[in-house]
């Protein structure tokens, strides 16, 4: 596909002139569990482990975010499962991502440092998956499916962080439920999950999965993780099979307190350095921006964003830019980083298929500001609300308009003040009156 460049479009838009800006610190206090190996050694016991056999082998389910210290919570699991007189073995709980390939999921969690190396156990990727039974849902009979890696197991134990999802709000959202039904679930559970969510509702779904994993396979239990402001692992908990939908109401509750958001709810334009699977299973943060897009569920009533401008994806996430279709506005260098296989794997799989498309593609990020602020109508560079972050999980710090800072959050500090210059078409910072600082 061909998209214009600079000198065919360059004449559509009159140039706008932006606003000055204010970079922003905001550090609210925030707890960090230390010890995070220790914690998950003591709490890994709590689990119904006792009743193997000595070389009773045990699945660990581990997935495909960008979760805190993950690489040591999944070596920490292996090494108490070893010394307790079993056999570790790592399955890859992440549905379709990785393209929904052995290789690509291996390369995943090897993103993420979970490798055979690193955490001390085989890695079974591969991607059958066996149908358990069928459950009722609403009017819908959903397929359960589960890893046959992970069946072939004497028990199986799962690893995974507790926060909002990003397709619907309720009780529980992302977590160890989700983590048991959909991550095990490999590609066809996960479509199957998918396909009768969007119908029948997603909390309805995932519970009546369980109910047919916890009957059907040898589920222990999970390692629950709640994380803090700074996306640092503040809390560490196992939780028993049998208790997950009990308990992950209160770690979801704990985990909401904590989420990082955007300085203020009515923003006209907000531009996110980059996006990626490891940031948020949508590349964005839905919460964050307060777009869900799937067809049966609203968007969140806050944050209001009228525009997002995504200028990149990060390394980590390997061409993956689902979430990309979230965003009005991108650029041709974004676009040169899409693999849209392992795109479409994801937006095929989860039925969200507008997180897939591909919004308007400017040239550089001089036309995509200017389009922007063009798109806003009435645009003024002294009343324009706009926020620029890196990405939806670093707003520690950030970079506001003018008009924004009065709104800003009690603690947020005003710690410069800056102008975009632009170097080739590329958008970049510098201090006022001073030199650039990078964008």
């Amino acid at each position: 596909m061909e998209f214009p460049d600079r000198s065919e479009v360059d004449g559509l838009i009159d140039p706008q002139p932006l606003p000055e800006f204010a970079r922003v610190r905001y550090e609210p206090r925030a707890e960090r569990l230390d010890g995070v190996a220790e914690t998950a050694h003591k709490e890994l016991d709590e689990l119904a482990l006792d009743g193997l056999d000595s070389g009773a082998t045990v699945a660990v389910g581990v997935g495909s975010r960008g979760i805190d210290r993950i690489d040591e919570v999944a070596a920490a699991v292996v090494e108490r499962i070893a010394e307790r007189g079993f056999e570790p073995v790592v399955v890859p709980a992440m549905g379709s991502h990785g393209g929904a390939t052995p290789e690509g999921q291996r390369e995943v969690l090897a993103a993420l440092g979970v490798t055979e190396e690193r955490v001390g156990a085989p890695i079974d990727a591969r991607m059958g998956a066996e149908r358990l039974a069928t459950a009722g849902v609403g009017d819908a009979d959903l397929p359960v499916y589960f890893s046959e890696a992970a069946l072939a197991a004497d028990a199986v134990v799962v690893v995974n962080r507790v926060k909002a999802h990003t397709n619907f709000t309720g009780e529980i959202e992302s977590g160890l439920t989700k983590m048991t039904v959909v991550g095990l679930g490999k590609q066809r559970g996960a479509k199957s999950f998918h396909s009768t969510a969007l119908a029948e509702g997603y909390v309805e779904t995932l519970t009546a999965a369980l109910d047919v994993i916890e009957e059907e396979t040898p589920l222990v239990g999970g390692i629950a993780l709640v994380e803090n402001f700074e996306e640092e692992i503040g809390h560490l908990e196992a939780v028993p099979a049998g208790s997950f939908l009990a308990r992950e109401p209160e770690l979801l509750e704990r985990a909401n307190d904590e989420m990082p958001t955007l300085p203020v709810d009515d923003v006209d334009l907000l531009v996110v350095d980059e996006i990626g699977k490891e940031i948020s299973g949508a590349g964005m943060d839905t919460n964050v921006i307060g777009r869900y897009r799937v067809l049966n569920a609203s968007d969140p009533e806050t944050p209001d964003v009228d525009l997002i401008y995504v200028r990149g994806l990060t390394e980590a996430t390997k061409g993956n830019g689902n979430g990309i279709g979230l965003a009005d506005l991108t650029r041709r260098s974004a676009v040169d980083q899409l693999d849209l296989k392992k795109s479409y794997a994801n937006a095929l799989t989860s039925g969200s298929l507008a997180k897939s498309k591909l919004p308007v593609v400017a040239p550089d990020d001089e036309f995509g500001l200017r389009t922007a602020a063009a798109a806003l109508g009435a645009y003024d560079p002294e009343t324009a609300r706009i926020v620029w972050i890196r990405n939806t999980q670093d707003l520690g710090e950030y970079r506001v308009s003018d008009a924004v800072v009065d709104d800003l959050l009690e603690g947020a500090d005003v710690v410069g003040r800056e102008t975009v210059a632009f170097e080739d078409g590329t958008a970049r910072f510098e201090a006022a009156g001073g030199d650039g600082s990078g964008a």
